[in-house]
Order: structure tokens, then sequence, then C-alpha cells
């Protein structure tokens, strides 16, 4: 209340009474409402974090997905744009790390290359991940998943209508990745690097992330919560790792790898 009164004495020398009074009408409308996403927020994300999982609440909304750039060649994979409409997730605050891996899988079940309990978990294939979630949620009673690549974008983006940046959360890549720059060769603990507006860490850069879609063609048509395509060859995979180039880790690029392949991943799930 008393913020509002501040904010009310300000405006009032410059706008007037009546104008003011509306302003700080709107403004507590608008406060009440954030407030009200992020009780709803907590109160999913405390019986989430009894495994150790935190996670965001992403609100959903509708985005221009893939590449709106000019050029025959340029970034053709993500082409053409077109416009997604999402329902409300929560994704990942990071990526899954070795610790919560051995904590479903068995203390013996870590196959990552680099070893820590606070490193992101890799090397694990689409497959494994799937019995993964499936341990997960019968420990937890929720329903976890993989995102879908939609999901991924949009969260790596910031939500609806974020600034355009080329990484996630800033057009300087090393400020938000671990790439081949400046990893020194290896993956680095989760949640070092800036997160993104949504306070999402390491979407770019660290280790490859699955999707759940099979890998195909975007297309120019509006969507509403696409899933991609039934059956397929390769699966979604994004955000490059601590060994790729700047290209490579950017928010549009997209990769695909067949299930069986060697990744790392964190979770989505739908609100209660």
């Amino acid at each position: 209340m008393t913020t509002l009164h501040t904010l009310y004495v300000n405006i009032k020398h410059i706008v007037g009474r009546k104008i003011s009074l509306l302003l700080i009408l709107l403004f507590a409308e608008a406060t009440a409402y954030c407030q009200s996403d992020l009780q709803e927020a907590d109160s999913y994300l405390a019986a989430g974090n009894q495994k150790g999982f935190k996670m965001v609440y992403v609100q959903g909304g509708t985005f221009t997905m893939g590449c709106t750039e000019r050029g025959k060649n340029y970034d053709s994979d993500a082409k053409p744009a077109h416009q997604v409409t999402l329902s409300d997730f929560y994704i990942g605050r990071y990526e899954v790390t070795q610790k919560q891996w051995k904590d479903i899988m068995g203390i013996n079940a870590n196959p990552s290359y680099f070893k820590g309990d606070s490193l992101p978990v890799e090397n694990i294939s689409w497959e494994e991940v799937q019995e993964f979630i499936r341990k997960l949620n019968i420990q937890t009673n929720e329903n976890y998943r993989l995102p879908t690549e939609a999901e991924w974008e949009y969260a790596c983006r910031g939500g609806e209508c974020p600034a355009q940046y080329k990484y996630s959360g800033s057009n300087k890549v090393s400020n938000v990745a671990w790439f081949r720059e400046n990893s020194s060769g290896q993956t680095h603990p989760v949640g070092q690097k800036s997160p993104n507006k949504l306070g999402i860490y390491d979407m770019c850069g660290n280790v490859w992330e699955w999707c759940s879609d099979w890998k195909s063609a975007y297309s120019s048509d509006s969507q509403t919560d696409p899933t991609g395509p039934s059956s397929g060859h390769r699966r979604i995979a994004r955000g490059g790792s601590w060994n790729s180039d700047a290209w490579h880790v950017r928010v549009l690029y997209r990769d695909s790898s067949l299930p069986g392949g060697h990744l790392g991943f964190r979770l989505a799930c739908d609100p209660n």
C-alpha cells in the first residue's frame, strides 16, 4: 500500500488526480494478477521440489516460431516462420543434473562422460529419458515429460512478446551459454550463466537437450499446442552444447538425433 501511495503522489504532480487514480487502479490490478500467477506456480513447485526439480511456470501465448530472416540459405531448417499458440506449462529451471538422475535411476547408473553431481546429465538416449520420467512420475505422482519443440523455443525466447535475442536472454553468447569458446572443453554446473527473462538457465549451450517431437519440416500454417508428427526417424534436439560454436547455440537452431543418441534434457509438465 505504501508503494501505491507513493506512486499516486508522484503521478498526481504530473498528470492530475483523476488520471493518476486510473493508472493506480490499473497498476494494482496487474500486480494482483501477477501475484495470483506466482501463487499458482509456487503451489505446484512445492510438490515438484520434493525430488529437487525446480520448475518455472510459463504462461501460454502466441508467438512466431522459426526464422523470419531473409536469405535463401539462412536457417532454412527453421523456415517458414509460423504462428504457434501454446497453453500454460512448466519447464525445468535447470537441465537435469547427474545427482537427480542417480536419485531416480540408481547410484551406479550415471553414463555421463563428465562426472559431477551438479553437472548436467549427458550421454542419455531418448528412450532412457522416457524410463527416467516413468520412474520419476511413479515416485512423485506427477506427470513430468519432455517439452515439445514449440514449448522449448517459446521458453527459450522468454515467453510471449519478449525481446528478440539471438540467444536465450542475451545477444552476447558468453553471458548465457557455455560453448566452444568458453567451456574449456567440458560441461559446467547448471545455473552459472545468466538466466533468460523467465529465470531459466542454460537453454543455450552446456548440453544438447532432447525434445519430445519427431523431426519434421516446418509448416506455414498456424498451430495450437503442436506435438510434431506421430512417427519419424530422428528426435528433435535443441540448444547446442559445450562443444558447439556460437551459431549452433542460437535460439533458432534446430538439430536432431536418432533416439539412441546421447544428449541431455530438462523436464516439462502441465499445470494441475
